[in-house]
């Protein structure tokens, strides 16, 4: 039987990323170690170390990691982040062969930087009006991703975005992500026009990862209706929505949205003091659950897709269920179009 590698539907991911499987694990801040990516990218998908808040020093050491491995891999630089400058020199120093911007919108420059040291670069797009930006900018690719993911997150749903961005540009390097868990959806996006998908949750699951057992546990146990995205309580405090799995953690992100409020009201903070708060308030949450296990107060960030996670596995093990599933419904796709 011809092996899912071999479809012809994988090939344009396959070779943009350089891998076998174009599927990519989600940079997750505290998650997304050296460890993790190399498992991720040994098993034939593409591994991302997340920059996130890291220091510098420490970022730089992880990319020498990956870089001494041999292997495919790719760095996430969060264009929010206090040492994102120095992410992406020390990005561009080493030689990262794919480079992601998230958290916001990269300077044309910033694109061009990572460019001219022969990075491939690969720029998030919540909306059509986003996508047409990055493109714009020079981007190499996008990944499309939907409300429905994890973290850090847009108001549109994956759905809407295929229809208003990946059928608008066919010939352009398209990945999905945001409610992506198994192989099936997997094999339609591709049917689409994808070159390949995103996955977060369900790496976030994985043997390899570095979360708590309590973190995973909390996940195997979760409903998809339980990862809601926190809201915006007033335009004067602007928050990037995050979905995660709703504690008590989430009702005190809740208080500190109203207090940082009623400090800007009476003049006590600045609005930019105000959002670094918020953004903070996530960072230290976050850290907390995955290295702790702090499930109640800390912040599981987690998309929708948890619903259909029920089980830790190795990341071979996943990446092998997906590729097998997938392959089973383009043969299913292919005898009913006969």
């Amino acid at each position: 039987m011809m092996s899912i590698k071999d479809f012809k539907y994988w090939q344009k991911g396959q070779e943009f990323l350089g891998v076998e499987y174009p599927i990519i694990s989600g940079a997750m801040t505290w998650i997304s170690n050296s460890n993790l990516v190399k498992a991720v990218s040994n098993a034939g998908g593409l591994g991302v170390l997340a920059g996130g808040n890291m220091p510098k020093d420490l970022f730089c050491r992880e990319i020498q990691t990956l870089q001494e491995a041999d292997i495919p891999y790719a760095a996430n630089l969060i264009t929010l982040a206090p040492n994102y400058q120095g992410h992406l020199q020390c990005a561009a120093d080493i030689g990262v062969p794919i480079v992601f911007y998230a958290g916001s919108f990269p300077r044309k420059s910033e694109i061009q930087m990572a460019k001219q040291a022969g990075a491939k670069t690969i720029c998030f797009a919540s909306t059509e009006s986003i996508a047409n930006r990055m493109i714009d900018y020079g981007a190499d690719a996008l990944v499309l991703e939907g409300s429905e993911a994890g973290g850090h997150i847009g108001y549109v749903s994956t759905i809407v975005l295929l229809q208003q961005v990946l059928f608008k540009f066919p010939d352009f390097p398209i990945f999905v992500a945001g409610g992506i868990a198994t192989g099936k959806m997997i094999a339609h996006l591709f049917l689409m026009g994808a070159y390949g998908v995103q996955m977060g949750t369900i790496f976030a699951m994985a043997e390899e990862s570095p979360a708590h057992p309590k973190f995973k546990e909390r996940f195997r146990k979760a409903r998809s209706r339980e990862a809601f995205a926190t809201p915006q309580y007033d335009s004067a405090l602007p928050v990037v929505a995050v979905r995660a799995i709703r504690n008590k953690g989430s009702v005190e992100f809740g208080k500190l949205q109203l207090d940082l409020l009623e400090k800007l009201k009476k003049g006590e903070i600045s609005r930019v003091d105000a959002q670094y708060e918020a953004e903070a308030y996530w960072a230290g949450a976050l850290r907390r659950a995955v290295e702790e296990g702090d499930i109640d107060y800390g912040s599981l960030m987690a998309g929708q897709s948890v619903g259909l996670v029920n089980e830790v596995k190795p990341v071979k093990q996943i990446i092998e269920d997906l590729t097998a599933e997938a392959e089973e419904e383009f043969q299913n796709v292919k005898n009913l179009l006969k």
